[in-house]
């Protein structure tokens, strides 16, 4: 039978301990910052002086079953974690991630619109060399209406000349924004300023791919017996949800700097049955969540095996906004009222992340941070009002709300469903709530056809830049899967490249971009993320400090034991 749980209930079935909140400020920060940068310049020079194990081989649980391994087609953290190895763009990331040269050595612009990378001199694993065309033509195929990528707006926000148009069908291909100068010199021209256009080429939708190998093999060109790369890794194997390995590729430009020879990716969606497998030897590094009610143990058995980085993420709830009942504002706001974040928070996951009361996450570069007047609230208006606008909507005893919320097959996934349902159950009463698991690549696909109701959803920053999560969020932005439209919304956002806007201005654009999505309840935004692992003490190089979460194996060795 179905168990109702109020949010009490919840909290005895779960074993939660009392709520505890923690506030710190800026100077902790700044000393937690200096912290890191030492503890980066120490495994630095550990990773330097360590003796290896004669056998260079890691087994990192990735946590799904990828979509695809075409950079064009994907937009999800597990498929970005395995092409990073793979395949290497204009720019990459250091273990902090800064942003450091990729394919490019050097970069230049005078006025932040017109920017010149110039290449090094690289090879593709087939020997071919890496040319300035290589990414003129993988930028197009990138906005290729035919290719329908889901990250086909990533240039057009990155205000590449022309980007949007392409993608609409209002204009030629050769009209991108988009230039090789000759076989090293790339010339990118953008519609208005971005000072951080470098640091938006680190992603996984911008990297290269190799063209012949696209156009002779078409969707078969990713199969391990034709794949081209130009990263540190090769695909040799790929065994649908169980694993992906990776060899080491001899020819790519820094492989002198490359220790680990073997990669196997494995993908485990529940955390439970990745610490098992870890506890038993079979994984190397878990994936980047740990059950919570394990999280006190663990660290008490494996002390610094556990590690707990920072995360740009944001983990919401998704509204389809194209449908009742979340075509209406008033129910929206109602359940982002009456959602219990603190317990989530502090009784549920207790790893440290924090409540997000705005898209953005607050240590993201660019952003002023928002506070809504709801915060302030205690639980009992929060709840009245909450009942005000249901009421107003026409929902009570006798019309119950009745909607289903998705997620993705995850234990943590389900057991914050559980304890949201039983939230808006015990606060608002005539609330009836399905709950329905998808794996990942089903789960995607239902989203992105507006097949859901409500969804969980969780972003990732794409770069060190707030626009990386508010412009997801634009009309017409080919990753805005609830289709949340606000011309006013819009608007802001596109102020904020104006040619004579300062960073403050910007700033400040940004926070009323976020009073919007908070005036319009776009989604219910629940937490800032955290990464916690188990990395095995001979895996030298994991860095925590990089809140991109960009790990990349090249930076790894594995010492003897």
């Amino acid at each position: 039978m179905n168990t109702v749980f109020t949010p009490a209930r919840l909290a005895v079935a779960l074993g939660l301990s009392t709520l505890l909140v923690a506030c710190g400020g800026n100077k902790e920060q700044a000393t937690d910052t200096a912290a890191a940068k030492a503890d980066t310049a120490t495994a630095k020079e550990d990773l330097a002086n360590i003796e290896l194990a004669q056998t260079q081989e890691i087994t990192i649980n990735n946590g799904a079953e990828p979509e695809s391994l075409d950079p064009h087609k994907v937009s999800g953290v597990p498929e970005s974690s395995i092409l990073r190895q793979m395949f290497v763009g204009l720019t990459s990331v250091d273990m902090d991630g800064n942003t450091i040269p990729g394919m490019a050595e050097s970069w230049e612009s005078t006025d932040n619109k017109t920017w010149i990378f110039k290449l090094r001199d690289a090879k593709w694993s087939n020997g071919d060399p890496v040319t300035a065309q290589d990414f003129v033509y993988s930028f197009r195929r990138l906005v290729d209406p035919e290719i329908a990528s889901p990250y086909s707006s990533y240039l057009a926000d990155a205000k590449i000349v022309n980007a949007q148009e392409i993608i609409d069908g209002k204009a030629a291909m050769d009209t991108l924004g988009i230039k090789a100068l000759d076989d090293k010199t790339l010339e990118v021209t953008l519609s208005a300023p971005v000072p951080y256009f470098p640091s938006m080429m680190i992603h996984t939708s911008v990297k290269p791919v190799h063209q012949a190998t696209v156009e002779k093999f078409g969707d078969k060109w990713t199969s391990p017996e034709n794949i081209v790369v130009n990263g540190p890794y090769k695909l040799s194997q790929w065994q649908v949800n169980e694993r992906i390995v990776l060899e080491r590729n001899p020819v790519y430009y820094d492989d002198a700097n490359t220790t680990i020879n073997k990669v196997t990716l494995l993908a485990i969606p529940q955390p439970t049955t990745d610490v098992q497998r870890y506890k038993a030897g079979d994984v190397d590094v878990t994936g980047e969540s740990l059950p919570s009610e394990q999280f006190v143990q663990l660290k008490n058995e494996f002390g610094s095996q556990v590690i707990v980085p920072p995360k740009l993420c944001t983990y919401y709830y998704e509204f389809n906004h194209t449908k009742a009942p979340f075509n209406d504002v008033r129910v929206r706001k109602a359940l982002s009222l009456t959602l219990d974040r603190d317990i989530i928070v502090d009784s549920i996951l207790k790893q440290g992340q924090k409540v997000a009361y705005q898209f953005s996450p607050e240590a993201i570069q660019g952003i002023k941070n928002y506070t809504p007047e709801w915060k302030s609230w205690d639980k009992a208006k929060r709840i009245e009002e909450a009942k005000k606008l249901l009421a107003e909507a026409g929902y009570n005893e006798n019309n119950p709300l009745k909607f289903e919320l998705l997620y993705n097959t995850n234990d943590q996934h389900k057991q914050l469903a559980v304890a949201a349902s039983s939230f808006w159950k015990e606060n608002l009463g005539f609330v009836d709530i399905t709950l329905n698991n998808q794996e990942w690549k089903t789960y995607l696909e239902t989203r992105r056809k507006q097949q859901h109701q409500m969804a969980r959803g969780g972003w990732c920053a794409d770069y060190n830049e707030a626009s990386t999560f508010l412009n997801t969020l634009k009309s017409e932005n080919s990753s805005n899967y609830g289709k949340y439209s606000n011309p006013e919304f819009d608007a802001l956002l596109n102020k904020a490249f104006g040619a004579d806007v300062t960073e403050e201005q910007r700033a400040e654009l940004y926070n009323q971009a976020e009073a919007v999505l908070d005036k319009d309840a776009a989604n219910i935004f629940v937490y800032q993320y955290v990464a916690p692992r188990l990395v095995k003490p001979y895996v030298k190089g994991f860095s925590g400090n990089d809140p991109l979460n960009y790990w990349q194996v090249k930076n790894l060795k594995i010492a003897k034991q």
